[in-house]
């Protein structure tokens, strides 16, 4: 039973290490130096993790930001250090940032952020918010986002399009399978 809780537990510490291991500091550092741009607050700008965390793991901060960026978005920031207020911040964030245009794909979960769990899908979820600052009148960070380019087609050109059969759609230009051998032939 103890050796299964090594086991285990081993397990667990190398799945950590290994999610650690995609942690950048000098995407956090930007991400810490863009948060410092837009709420001119006096943080320490270093992406060491343990910096990086405790200036965001109360959601304080990151409820500032969004503040900043959208004005009123989060209507009450909870400055309490108990756990679920903590919690309320971070979820508020959340929300928020997902209305700001940010794929769900790019947010993380408020436990990877609150029990230090995956710090690199935080840095993710703000270098996608911090692509969007240029929508809201604030700094960005990271590469421009593309516009849209929107295409508009006649039906003549739609209709012309369905009369083309593609390589895709199962033509092989008269080739066959004559003379492919796959693996050793019989010998009698």
């Amino acid at each position: 039973m103890a050796n299964n809780r090594a086991a285990k537990s081993g397990f667990a510490a190398e799945a950590q290490r290994k999610i650690n291991s995609k942690y950048s500091e000098e995407l956090a550092q930007e991400c810490l130096e863009w948060i410092k741009s837009v709420t001119n607050e006096p943080i320490s700008t270093s992406g060491d993790m343990d910096n990086f965390y405790e200036i965001l793991k109360d959601g304080v901060l990151l409820c500032k930001l969004v503040n900043e960026m959208k004005g009123g978005s989060v209507k009450k920031i909870n400055e309490s250090k108990m756990a679920f207020k903590c919690m309320e911040n971070i979820n508020n964030f959340l929300q928020v940032a997902r209305d700001m245009g940010v794929p769900a794909q790019e947010t993380f979960q408020t436990v990877d952020l609150w029990e230090r769990q995956n710090l690199n899908s935080v840095v993710i979820c703000l270098q996608s918010l911090g692509r969007k600052g240029a929508l809201y009148g604030q700094p960005s960070i990271g590469p421009k986002e593309a516009d849209k380019n929107v295409r508009n087609f006649s039906e003549e050109q739609l209709r012309a399009g369905q009369g083309v059969i593609s390589l895709q759609y199962g033509s092989n230009k008269g080739a066959n399978q004559s003379g492919i051998n796959f693996g050793n032939t019989r010998h009698m």
